[in-house]
């Protein structure tokens, strides 16, 4: 089968490309490095060609407000055009746990629109939505930090290990669509500000957490559901401590 990957090249589409060959499929891992800009059309037409799923695993390259949104908005109207122009049988996203819960983020605000044209596109669909990945906790506290100080909400967070995001995508793209949404998330439930914590402490980083109730999460003010999965998410098998030990993990 041709799956064509969008933003093929990241973290997870990456990761995601090798597990689709694994499986002894036709995995395209396309991005503008590879000629393919859901931005502009180009190169969409010619790599669709043929294609059964498309997995959508591209992200704005800007945060703010107003760049996201542009950014969702348009490649996602592009993309599905030149789908369904092609054929394609299934669209599959990854998205994020509690999106519609933190519509006073920006970034959020993108993904909801994102995810409303695709419920719309009448290409079969499948939308991933992933608690935060490990991978990204040195960003998270870069962006809460003030001087020597990591000013953090104390909501809950389950974190998942971006290998885990690509399994279960992988499982996602292979199956049938749900026409709605999957949630996965990590094995372990714990507050945001504590795991940022302990990784700063892992990685021997002298900052200070400062826990925070009404910190606010990139625009948003979180409470203990808003990122965290609801009745029977997919679990990941790595929590935060084998996740660190893997070779070669980004720190």
């Amino acid at each position: 089968m041709k799956i064509v990957v969008i933003g093929g090249s990241g973290l997870i589409g990456s990761k995601l490309v090798s597990l689709l060959r694994a499986r002894h499929h036709e995995a395209i891992a396309a991005s503008p490095a590879s000629g393919v800009n859901t931005i502009t059309g180009e190169g969409l037409v010619e790599v669709l060609r043929g294609a059964q799923v498309v997995v959508d695993v591209a992200n704005s390259p800007s945060f703010e407000d107003r760049a996201v949104l542009e950014f969702f908005q348009t490649s996602g109207r592009n993309l599905l055009a030149a789908e369904t122009a092609a054929g394609v049988k299934h669209h599959v996203a990854l998205s994020v746990v509690g999106t519609e819960r933190l519509v006073e983020s920006g970034y959020m605000r993108g993904k909801i629109a994102q995810e409303k044209l695709i419920r719309e596109s009448g290409i079969p669909y499948t939308i991933v939505h992933a608690t935060q990945f490990f991978e990204f906790l040195g960003s998270i506290a870069q962006a809460a930090t003030e001087g020597q100080q990591v000013r953090l909400s104390t909501a809950f967070v389950q974190p998942i290990a971006s290998d885990d995001v690509a399994a279960a995508m992988a499982d996602a793209t292979l199956g049938q669509p749900a026409n709605g949404f999957i949630e996965i998330a990590g094995p372990e439930r714990v507050r945001l500000a504590d795991l940022v914590e302990r990784f700063l402490t892992r990685t021997q980083d002298s900052r200070i957490v400062v826990r925070d109730p009404q910190a606010r999460y990139f625009g948003a003010l979180l409470d203990d559901d808003t990122l965290v999965p609801g009745a029977n998410p997919r679990i990941g098998a790595l929590g935060f401590d084998a996740w660190f030990a893997l070779p070669k993990s980004p720190r």
